[in-house]
């Protein structure tokens, strides 16, 4: 497959800057995939996992919210955080689930604050998730 250049930013970080000769990402309509050359796209991405094949084998990585661009040039995401499946400490993440169903519980009459531990909730899922696929 031909390579194509891929950088992942999140807010304190370039995650990475490299090339990739495929993507697979969850977008809000569903999921895409990416290879070298592909018409220009922009899509919305939810928390969820992205596949990045480097060298032949797909690393997985956990990102929560953000934006993808492509163009023939490269792809660029923009994500609030992201991490490589096995850089996730996946007893941190359970400990945030379980807090997460706590604070859910805790504020049934407070929808703001239940929107937010349910944010908190789905993040810890998808990175307990994603440490599983390692």
């Amino acid at each position: 497959m031909t390579p194509f250049k891929l950088e992942i930013y999140t807010p304190d970080r370039l995650f990475f800057d490299g090339e990739t000769e495929n993507l697979i990402v969850r977008t809000t309509v569903g999921d895409k995939g990416i290879l070298a050359r592909h018409e220009d796209y922009v899509a919305a991405l939810p928390i969820g996992k992205l596949k990045v094949k480097i060298d032949g084998n797909f690393k997985i990585a956990a990102i929560s919210e953000g934006t993808i661009k492509v163009s023939r040039d490269k792809t660029v995401i923009l994500t609030q955080s992201c991490e490589w499946a096995e850089e996730i400490d996946v007893e941190r993440a359970k400990a945030a689930k379980a807090k997460a169903e706590e604070r859910m519980k805790q504020a049934e009459n407070d929808e703001k604050a239940y929107l937010l531990a349910e944010y908190k909730l789905k993040r810890a899922i998808n990175r307990i998730e994603t440490w599983d696929l390692k």
